[in-house]
């Protein structure tokens, strides 16, 4: 269920938010509340964000840039993980055939970068 929270809502159920930290995070565009005829309303997904951005802020002492940039890194990587889950369920959906040519052709193309994050010397 994806439920709606009016701005006193968000900020009552953050515990490190107020309401100029909320105006701040608006104004930075890095949560973006959705117009309603009632005024702007927050959903579980932006109560999230504006909690890590809380902890952030707080305990990490993060300044506006970096903050931009940390929820910009994290919404490209979210955008690549489904990415990758719709590229998965295409591979699954071909023959068998296919599926062996492409795991083949990926086990020989795998420097292990991605799994431990960085480079092997050559």
């Amino acid at each position: 269920m994806n439920r709606r929270y009016h701005e006193e809502d968000v900020i009552e159920a953050i515990e490190l938010l107020t309401p100029g930290r909320l105006e701040r995070f608006v104004r930075m565009q890095v949560v973006a509340p959705m117009p309603t005829d009632a005024g702007p309303v927050f959903r579980d997904i932006d109560l999230a964000r504006l909690e890590l951005l809380c902890d952030l802020s707080e305990h990490f002492d993060m300044e506006d840039d970096a903050l931009e940039i940390v929820m910009s890194l994290i919404d490209q990587m979210h955008a690549l993980r489904r990415r990758l889950r719709i590229m998965a369920r295409a591979i699954a959906a071909e023959p068998e055939e296919v599926r062996l040519r492409i795991a083949r052709f990926l086990c020989e193309n795998d420097d292990g970068e991605a799994d431990t994050g960085h480079t092997r010397p050559d």
